[in-house]
């Protein structure tokens, strides 16, 4: 049985990603409070699409970021491309079923649960599907029960972040919200990882793939860098607040008439008045 480590890069890896789950779950959060006060319903769907992505994009990068520090003792470490961008697909399309399941029920609690079990199931077979591109001199099986407690650990965070997305609108709020969700995709993510087992084939062919710093590495800087930059932008954003006042501006126009109808009725007895 091979020996494994998350930490190749010491804590950079571990720090990193948890990062980078943080900013996605902000970015996700706020790009969910614009969809409420979004206008229009075209507005609204682009974004809670913006939401789905930054929330599968951060989870999917924080997943791979501590994935370049994994090591395995007397094996070199490939990845599969197709099934590592499979990963990133099943990601956002996961999440944004569930920003959309529980946005168009209207954050009722039928709604809230199937959103946030079909999102964490969504998340788990993201993490496993990007493991099963993992290749190695050898074989990986998985511990029964950790992988059900990463299954269980990633409904209940999705749960909350959906949650969260519909409730929380006050930016320090959106700020700690944002902190714990880092901290339940990384405990998803390393329970996962603990329930890997590695048995080293030291005689037998090398594995095939591209290496994380071949493949994974750019695909990571550029999708966090995307994160930052759109969480960048979003921040400094209108945050929606003038979408209240265009409400009630239909009604204001619509009474402006009947206000303005007492004039022509108070002018007729002045206009009258010389005619008699």
């Amino acid at each position: 049985m091979g020996m494994i480590s998350e930490t190749g890069f010491g804590w950079l890896t571990p720090v990193l990603s948890y990062l980078m789950a943080c900013v996605g779950g902000a970015l996700g959060l706020r790009a969910t409070l614009r969809a409420v006060h979004a206008a229009d319903r075209r507005s609204r769907r682009n974004w809670l699409i913006s939401a789905a992505i930054a929330i599968g994009t951060g989870i999917w990068t924080m997943h791979f970021i501590a994935m370049l520090g994994f090591t395995v003792t007397g094996s070199q470490v490939r990845y599969n491309v197709p099934l590592t961008l499979l990963s990133l697909v099943v990601a956002i399309v996961v999440v944004g079923v569930g920003v959309f399941v529980v946005a168009h029920g209207g954050g009722r609690p039928r709604s809230l649960a199937g959103g946030g079990l079909a999102t964490g199931f969504g998340v788990a077979a993201m993490h496993y599907i990007g493991m099963s591109a993992v290749h190695i001199d050898g074989v990986i099986h998985y511990a029964d029960w950790e992988v059900g407690a990463s299954v269980a650990i990633a409904t209940v965070a999705a749960t909350a972040a959906l949650w969260a997305s519909l409730t929380i609108h006050n930016p320090l709020a959106t700020l700690g919200a944002s902190l714990v969700m880092g901290i339940a995709v990384s405990a998803m993510h390393y329970t996962g990882m603990a329930a890997v087992r590695v048995f080293v084939d030291a005689g037998g062919p090398p594995p095939s793939g591209a290496t994380a710093m071949d493949f994974i590495f750019p695909l990571t800087v550029g999708l966090g860098s995307y994160l930052f930059l759109t969480a960048a932008y979003v921040g400094l954003s209108d945050t929606g607040s003038t979408a209240p006042i265009q409400v009630p501006a239909p009604a204001a126009a619509a009474q402006a008439p009947s206000a303005a109808a007492p004039g022509p009725v108070s002018r007729r007895p002045l206009m009258d008045g010389p005619g008699r």
